[in-house]
C-alpha cells in the first residue's frame, strides 16, 4: 500500500522537519490504517514529562542547495508562529544579499519583532533603508520598538529615519505612548525630535478623531517641558499644534495655567484663562475644577486672595462654566487668607463649606488651625480641634504636631506634653511630632524629659537624623553640659550621621561662650576638614566670644579676615557687637567708622547699633555729637526702642534739653532745632 505524503510537505516541500529523536538506520514500518484506539484515562493522565522539542526547520532543500526568497518567506512565517526566534533569524541569514527582496525583508522584519528580536529586525530594517525598499510592517515596528526592550535612542532613531525616508509615522495611539515613556525616563528632549517631526508630516491630521488626534501626546511633552522650565520650547510647541491643526484640549490649558501659576505669573494665567473660556482664535474649551482650583491657588500665593475668592464666586455662579467648588478650593483659599491674618474670613469661608454642602476634611481643619498657630490664636485653635473632634473627624499627625509645635514657642510645655500622651491614644506619633516636641523641651531646659522622648522616638523604630540630635546637642550646651554633647556628638557619628553645619555652629559658639577658644578653633578647622564652609553665624560667635572676653584686637583681626581673606560679609550683629565694645572701651571714633562702613556696604543699622552710642555719648556728655546720631537715626528710618528712650529720656531732661527729645520723637531734625 502507498501511503501519501503529509499535507504539510505538499504545502511546503522544501521545509525538513526533524524531531529530538535520532533518526532510525532502518526505514520504520508504515503506520497501520486502523490504528488501535487510545484508552480513555489518556485523556485525564500525561503521556511525557517533557515539553514538546521546537520546532526546527533546516534551511536548504533535500538537494542541499541554498534556499530561496519565496521558499524562505513561507519558513519564516511558521517558525514566527511557532515562535521560534532564533530559527527566524537563520533562515533569513541562510539567503543569499544578492536573493533578498523587499518581500522577504519585509517578512523577516515582522517574524523577528513577532519573537521579540526587535535589535534583529531593527538591523534589517536598516538594510531596507540603506537599499530603499518600502517597509510595509511599519506598524509591527513601532510596536516592538515599545515592547522589545530597545533604548530610548534608538527607539527615537528608528521613528525619525522611517519618517524621514517613507513618511511612516507612528499611530497617535502609539505615539503618545512613545511620548508618555521617553518624558517618563527624563529623555523628553529625544520626545521633543520625535513629536516635532511627527506633526510636520501630519500637518492638519490633528482635527479628526480617533487615530488623527495627537492632543494627548502633545500634552505628555508640554507636560515635561512645563517641569524643566522650558517656557520658550513650551511656547513653539503651542504655535506647532495651532499650525498642524492639533486643537488643544482643557488638560492643555491646565497645563500651561499651572505652569505660569507656578513661576507667579499669574496674571498671563488669568489670561491663557479667558481666551479658553471666551473661545479666542476658534477654539473654546470649559474649564474644569483643576484649572479653577489651580488658579485660585495662584491667586493666593501671590497675596491676590480677594481676587481667588471672586474667582470662586464666578465658579459658583453658574452662568458659565458651572464648576462646583471642591474641598481644596475652599483649603486654597482659607489658606490665603490666613497667611494675610485674616482668620476672620479665613473662619467664614470653613463655616460656608458646611452650608454649601462640601464636607470639610482634616486637612481643611489643618490649614486653619496651622493658621489660628501662627497668628498666636492658640486658644482658638484648641477650640476648634476638639469641636471637630467631638463631631468625628479625628486629628493627624500634622494636627497634633502644629498644636504641639504652637504651645512649645509659648514655653508651655505642659499642654504640649498632654496633647502628646493624648495622640498616642489615637493614631501614631511620626517622626516630625517628635522633633517638635524634642525642640520645644530642649529649648525650655527640659532636658529629662527630652531625653525620654528621644528614647522613645527610637523604640518606635524611627531613626533621628541631625536635626534631631542638634536640638539634644544645642540644650545640652546650654545647660553647660558639654560632656554629655560629646558623648551623643559620638553617638551620633557611630549612627552613621555626620555633623553638619549647625552642629559645628553650636559647639564652637558655646566653648567659645566658656572661653575655650583652643577647642572653638580645633572645631572650626575640622568644620573645614569635613568639607562644610564657616557662615557668619560661625565667625559671629567666635567675635562675640573674644569681645565678651576682653580680646577686642582677636575679635577685629577675625572681623579684617571676613572682609579680606575669607570673604564673607559681616551682618548687622557682628557690627553691633563690634561697635557696642568699641564704644565700652572708648573707642568711640573707630566705632563711628564701622557705623560709616555700614552705611556704604548697605548693612542696615538698628536701634540697638545707636543705643550703645548714646551710652557712651551720655557718659561723656557729648550732646552735639548725639543730635547729630539722633537725625542720622531719622535718615536711615531707624525707630528708637524704649532703651534709646530711657537713655536719651534721663540724659535730656537731667541737662534740660527735653525739646530735643521732642522733635526726634515727632521725626523733626533735632541740630537744627532750637531748645
Amino acid at each position: 500500500m502507498i501511503h501519501s505524503k503529509p499535507l504539510r510537505r505538499l504545502i511546503y516541500p522544501q521545509i525538513r522537519l526533524f524531531t529530538a529523536a535520532a533518526p532510525s538506520a532502518t526505514t520504520s514500518p508504515p503506520p497501520s490504517p486502523h490504528p488501535k484506539p487510545l484508552p480513555l484515562s489518556h485523556l485525564f493522565t500525561s503521556t511525557t514529562s517533557q515539553p514538546p522539542p521546537p520546532l526546527s526547520i533546516h534551511p536548504c532543500d533535500e538537494s542541499g542547495s541554498q534556499t530561496t526568497a519565496r521558499d524562505a518567506i513561507a519558513m519564516i512565517r511558521v517558525l514566527a508562529k511557532a515562535g521560534n526566534g532564533d530559527e527566524v533569524i537563520r533562515v533569513y541569514e541562510s539567503v543569499q544579499k544578492g536573493a533578498r527582496n523587499e518581500k522577504l525583508r519585509n517578512a523577516a522584519v515582522e517574524g523577528m519583532v513577532g519573537c521579540r528580536r526587535v535589535r534583529n529586525a531593527l538591523k534589517v530594517l536598516d538594510e531596507m533603508l540603506e537599499i530603499g525598499d518600502k517597509c510595509r510592517v511599519s506598524g509591527i515596528v513601532f510596536w516592538g520598538l515599545m515592547n522589545g526592550g530597545v533604548g530610548d535612542e534608538e527607539v527615537a532613531r528608528v521613528v525619525g529615519r522611517l519618517a524621514e525616508k517613507y513618511g511612516l509615522v507612528p499611530n497617535p495611539v502609539r505615539l503618545t505612548q512613545m511620548i508618555f515613556r521617553l518624558c517618563g525616563n527624563g529623555r523628553g528632549y529625544l520626545g521633543w525630535e520625535v513629536l516635532m517631526g511627527v506633526m510636520r508630516l501630519r500637518a492638519g491630521a490633528g482635527e479628526g478623531e480617533g487615530e488623527g488626534k495627537l492632543t494627548r501626546a502633545c500634552n505628555a511633552l508640554l507636560a515635561w517641558l512645563a517641569r524643566k522650565g522650558e517656557v520658550e520650547k513650551m511656547n513653539v510647541l503651542m504655535w506647532e499644534m495651532k499650525e498642524t491643526g492639533i486643537v488643544p484640549d482643557v488638560v492643555t490649558f491646565g497645563i500651561l495655567v499651572n505652569n505660569l501659576c507656578k513661576s507667579s505669573r499669574v496674571d498671563q494665567a488669568m489670561e491663557v484663562f479667558e481666551r479658553m473660556s471666551k473661545g479666542e482664535n476658534e477654539v473654546k474649551v470649559k474649564p474644569d475644577i483643576v484649572i479653577y482650583n489651580t488658579l485660585i491657588d495662584g491667586l493666593c500665593k501671590v497675596g491676590r486672595h480677594e481676587d481667588g475668592l471672586a474667582l470662586m464666586e464666578r465658579m459658583m455662579s453658574g452662568s458659565e462654566d458651572g464648576c462646583v467648588p471642591s474641598a481644596v478650593t475652599y483649603n486654597c483659599l482659607i489658606d490665603g487668607f490666613c497667611k494675610a491674618g485674616e482668620l476672620n474670613k479665613a473662619k467664614e469661608l470653613f463655616d460656608l463649606m458646611s452650608k454649601n454642602g462640601v464636607e470639610r476634611n482634616i486637612r481643611t481643619v489643618n490649614v486653619l488651625i496651622s493658621g489660628m498657630c501662627r497668628h498666636g490664636k492658640i486658644s482658638n485653635a484648641v477650640e476648634l480641634f476638639y469641636k471637630i473632634k467631638d463631631q468625628g473627624l479625628k486629628g493627624t499627625e500634622v494636627t497634633y504636631a502644629t498644636l504641639i509645635g504652637a504651645f512649645c514657642s509659648v514655653n508651655n510645655i505642659g499642654r504640649a506634653m498632654m496633647l502628646f500622651d493624648e495622640m498616642k491614644r489615637t493614631c501614631t506619633p511620626d517622626a516630625i511630632v517628635y522633633y517638635t516636641l524634642i525642640s520645644g523641651l530642649c529649648q525650655a531646659g527640659r532636658l529629662e524629659d527630652a531625653d525620654r522622648i528621644f528614647e522613645e522616638l527610637k523604640k518606635d523604630g524611627f531613626s533621628p537624623d541631625a536635626r534631631c540630635y542638634n536640638f539634644l546637642i544645642s540644650g545640652l550646651c546650654k545647660k553647660n553640659k558639654p560632656d554629655k554633647a560629646i558623648v551623643l556628638l559620638t553617638e551620633m557619628e557611630a549612627a552613621g550621621l555626620k555633623p553638619d553645619v549647625v552642629t559645628y555652629n553650636t559647639l564652637i559658639a558655646y566653648f567659645s561662650q566658656v572661653g575655650n577658644f583652643t577647642l572653638a578653633h580645633r572645631m572650626l578647622r575640622r568644620m573645614v576638614e569635613d568639607g562644610f564652609k564657616p557662615t557668619v553665624v560661625t565667625y559671629g560667635s567666635l567675635i562675640r566670644a573674644y569681645c565678651c572676653n576682653g580680646y577686642l584686637d582677636k575679635a577685629m583681626n577675625i572681623f579684617k579676615d571676613m572682609n579680606k581673606t575669607i570673604a564673607i560679609p559681616p551682618n548687622t550683629v557682628i557690627y553691633n557687637t563690634l561697635i557696642d565694645s568699641l564704644c565700652k572701651n572708648g573707642q568711640l571714633e573707630d566705632a563711628l567708622a564701622l557705623l560709616d562702613e555700614m552705611k556704604a556696604k548697605n548693612v542696615r543699622s538698628s536701634s540697638h547699633t545707636f543705643n550703645s552710642f548714646f551710652k557712651c555719648l551720655q557718659e561723656t556728655n557729648q550732646l552735639e555729637k548725639a543730635y547729630g546720631l539722633m537725625d542720622r537715626m531719622q535718615e536711615e528710618a531707624c525707630q528708637p526702642d524704649f532703651i534709646t528712650m530711657e537713655v536719651l529720656g534721663d540724659w535730656f531732661f537731667a541737662v534740660g534739653e527735653g525739646q530735643k527729645l521732642k522733635n526726634f520723637v515727632n521725626g523733626y531734625q533735632v541740630s537744627a532745632a532750637t531748645a
